[in-house]
């Protein structure tokens, strides 16, 4: 079931049964019942309009921010990696962005063009699309701080620009027209001559430094609880270096959690629960999750 098909209606990839270990940054996750990656936007319309009514659909980029479960996930992946793949200056200071692009290729573009406050989005692990499904941010920034317009699409396959006043956008969370999903943006920065060359190269040092890169893991696993890092409460729980199977909590950064090899989902969501209840029981804080967990237990 894990050979890759082609339907006759359609011009993308349909995988069945296929692992989701090999789609997130964690490196682990059951089976997809279905794992589409369309051939472009006209592509995806139709399929998405194909699709029955009451079929689950989930959309996933580079795989980071994301816990798939070993019951892997009942419904339809669509991939927008290397898919939704455009990016363009259309003038002075405004970018459009397709859903798929690499928060880091965004910031070298924007580098390139001498366009300043896109520098951030180095420091952001995963697509475009999932920064604006989160209102990701790295380094101070926010993704929809810089958001002109948006381009989404429904579940019937149809196209609707929208602008900022029709959703509602707060720390890490975003709330919009549902159910639709984010298939490009319209982005606007500092002008030309405004950005500093070597910021990126500052940022991803600064990253380097402090941060397991490299390591199989989803980024920041908890949000930071207002006036607080998740980092110092987790690390003044004593919990660095912690594990529960193959996960543990990075001894680098204690906002991380690493597959040290042979982790499964289950492994990394209980030390996840495990984690969160130590904080709360210590210092009183009860910490929300960044990551977005899908699928079945077995």
């Amino acid at each position: 079931m894990n050979e890759a098909i082609r339907s006759d209606d359609f011009g993308g990839e349909l995988m069945l049964g296929e692992p989701m270990s090999r789609h997130t940054s964690w490196r682990v996750g059951g089976p997809a019942d279905r794992y589409y990656r369309p051939a472009g936007i006209d592509d995806l319309s139709r399929f998405l309009a194909a699709l029955p009514a009451d079929e689950p659909v989930h959309w996933v980029g580079l795989g980071s921010n994301l816990l798939v479960r070993d019951g892997g996930v009942r419904g339809t992946i669509i991939a927008t990696h290397r898919v939704l793949d455009g990016i363009e200056r259309l003038d002075g200071n405004h970018v459009r962005v397709e859903a798929g692009v690499p928060c880091a290729k965004l910031a070298r573009h924007c580098a390139r063009w001498g366009l300043g406050q896109a520098e951030f989005f180095a420091g952001i692990p995963g697509t475009v699309g999932g920064a604006l499904a989160m209102n990701a941010g790295a380094f101070g920034g926010e993704t929809w701080r810089h958001v002109v317009a948006v381009e989404v699409i429904d579940r019937q396959g149809r196209r609707h620009r929208r602008m900022p006043s029709e959703f509602s956008v707060g720390y890490r969370s975003v709330r919009g027209p549902a159910p639709e999903w984010f298939l490009a943006a319209d982005l606007e920065f500092e002008s030309e001559g405004s950005g500093d060359p070597d910021a990126i190269r500052k940022l991803l040092a600064r990253r380097k430094e402090t941060q397991p890169i490299g390591e199989p893991s989803c980024g920041s696993v908890f949000r930071n609880p207002p006036d607080d890092y998740a980092a110092r409460l987790i690390e003044a729980a004593g919990l660095k270096g912690f594990s529960i199977g193959g996960a543990r909590v990075s001894d680098k950064h204690a906002n991380f959690i690493i597959n040290t090899g042979d982790a499964s989902a289950a492994d990394i969501e209980q030390l996840i629960d495990h984690v969160r209840s130590v904080v709360e029981r210590i210092h009183g804080v009860r910490m929300q999750t960044e990551v977005r967990v899908l699928g079945e237990r077995p």
